[in-house]
């Protein structure tokens, strides 16, 4: 039942900017962790940034500065600012949600219970 529905992904240049979404339903995003994965061809996926209940941000160091993790908790979305976008960024990008994200980037990937589609952001040189 739950569903997290992405949107935002495509084509940028270098330096651009994008915001990915992530629109929730039958899922409370106040209540839980969110989190931005992503995962380019021959790579595994890795952790861009969490969202936890209580506030707390985390940010992969590559992307840190450059990106950032939101909720708008009256639409229950969750949202993730891409600037001063790089090539190495290109990847599919994944939303996820788990009941807590305690260990931030280091938290197992079992914990989170739903993800969504993926959507793909390509960032040219």
């Amino acid at each position: 039942q739950v569903q997290l529905v992405e949107s935002g992904g495509g084509s940028v240049q270098a330096g651009g900017s994008r915001r990915l979404s992530c629109a929730a339903s039958r899922y409370t995003v106040s209540s839980n962790c969110m989190a931005w994965f992503r995962q380019a061809p021959g790579k595994q996926r890795e952790g861009v940034a969490t969202f936890d209940s209580d506030g707390s941000t985390n940010y992969a160091d590559s992307v840190k500065g450059r990106f950032t993790i939101s909720k708008d908790n009256a639409k229950n979305t969750l949202y993730l600012q891409m600037n001063s976008l790089r090539p190495e960024d290109t990847a599919m990008y994944y939303c996820a949600a788990a009941t807590r994200c305690i260990y931030g980037l280091r938290t197992p990937l079992y914990a989170y219970n739903y993800w969504g589609q993926g959507t793909q952001v390509t960032v040219s040189s």
